[in-house]
């Protein structure tokens, strides 16, 4: 039976401050993490997303999964995980995960069988073509990094759909096996504690010939089937929807309240961006009023800084144009249709425009993403010449001497940036 006890109440992620971060370049492991909590709640963070943890090639730095039920072993173990979920909870912060549910490795094992032979039990887990002309209206998101979708196996003399990196094999969704054993990647994290669930690129998930292969109704047909799944058997655990679209596409992934919980608000990227350039402290109203109209149970997910490029694609030709030449004059931080930068690189390390980029960000209504070090002004690292990836520049060390200092100067951006995330936190609670 429906476990509707949670419908009836606000769900814990509306207006929630999350904290999305690399464990590694935060705290090494995962066991360093507990020591660093009181950091996050005096910061005013509700919920920390902990991006993928998970054994990897780390080719797309973790979202090439090759194990979805076990802890990368330079971050600890299953039994350090459990116990940071512990520390978390006992310090009040849920704590989310990465639910990559388009593609796999193709160093996953599932990838590994089907690859090895057309007549693996496996094979039908993914896409397979003969002759690569399938779905030709959907776009290749990463031209920089490979030539086509349909990436050619050897072994068996055809190819496979990678939507991303070639190294990202594409799952099939029409699969019923499919659904079943991604479930049960559900129920191993949610056995263990975890709060909730980011679904990576989730707009992707089924693939139709004539179609651009994105944001399809069999698609939010498949994330209602998996929220209903989590419904039935948990209380309050909660879905986050990557989907880089406009206010009215992405509006959709809400569904009647029967989708995701929470939905990136992509389009806010640019807002922010435009107004930064301007010189102006507010958004415009009409875009804010754009945001309403969500069922109840649900919250937009604002951001400007994290871990993959600012996206521009909801922006006009010429506004992302002009976007680029004043923030990336030298053309170094692009990537797809965004620029890889950190908001203090953005900004030259001026203080008072970062105060201001953050102020702008978490008066719009909705929950908020930190993202790790932004609080105290972290930049961009240096890339070789010959990495075309630039949001590999968006992931280094936090330098953990720099934030002590901040936590105990008043004037300093840290305390500064908390102080408007804890006045909130207030005002969104009484």
């Amino acid at each position: 039976m429906l476990n509707t006890a949670h419908s009836e109440k606000k769900y814990w992620c509306k207006n929630a401050i999350i904290y999305e971060v690399y464990v590694d370049k935060f705290c090494d492991t995962f066991n360093g993490f507990a020591d660093k909590l009181p950091y996050l709640v005096s910061l005013g963070v509700t919920c920390i997303h902990v991006l993928p943890h998970y054994p990897s090639p780390m080719i797309d730095d973790g979202y090439d999964i090759a194990d979805y039920t076990s802890v990368r072993k330079d971050l600890g173990t299953i039994e350090d995980f459990k116990d940071f979920l512990l520390k978390a909870h006992d310090a009040g912060i849920k704590v989310m995960v990465d639910f990559v549910l388009n593609h796999t490795s193709t160093q996953h094992p599932w990838f590994l069988e089907a690859s090895n032979s057309a007549l693996s039990s496996k094979r039908d887990f993914y896409l397979w073509s003969k002759t690569a002309t399938e779905y030709a209206k959907a776009p290749n998101l990463f031209p920089d990094l490979k030539e086509k979708n349909w990436i050619y196996n050897p072994k068996t003399d055809n190819y496979y759909f990678s939507t991303f990196h070639h190294a990202q094999a594409d799952l099939n969704w029409n699969n019923p096996d499919v659904f079943d054993q991604m479930m049960s990647v559900l129920d191993f994290w949610v056995a263990l504690g975890v709060d909730a669930f980011r679904l990576d690129a989730v707009s992707h998930l089924i693939k139709k010939e004539g179609t651009i292969c994105d944001g399809l109704p069999e698609t939010h047909n498949a994330i209602k089937k998996v929220r209903t799944y989590l419904d039935r058997k948990y209380d309050n655990i909660v879905l986050l929807a990557e989907v880089g679209d406009s206010i009215k596409e992405s509006k959709k992934y809400f569904g009647k309240g029967d989708e995701c919980h929470l939905v990136y608000n992509f389009p806010l990227v640019g807002r922010l961006l435009l107004a930064l350039k301007k010189g102006e402290a507010v958004l415009p109203k009409k875009f804010i009023e754009t945001l309403s109209g969500i069922p109840e149970s649900c919250d937009w997910v604002n951001f400007l800084g994290h871990h993959d490029e600012m996206a521009l694609g909801m922006t006009v030709k010429k506004e992302r144009q002009g976007l680029f030449l004043h923030f990336d004059p030298e053309n170094k931080y692009r990537f797809a249709i965004g620029i890889s930068l950190r908001i203090a690189t953005m900004l030259h390390k001026n203080n008072q425009d970062i105060i201001r980029a953050f102020g702008m960000l978490l008066g719009v209504p909705g929950s908020c993403i930190i993202y790790y070090g932004d609080e105290i002004g972290m930049e961009n690292e240096s890339l070789p010449l010959d990495q075309k990836d630039t949001r590999k520049s968006l992931g280094g060390k936090f330098d953990w001497s720099v934030a002590g200092q901040q936590v105990l100067d008043n004037n300093s951006l840290f305390l500064q940036i908390s102080n408007i995330i804890n006045n909130r936190n207030v005002n969104k609670n009484s």
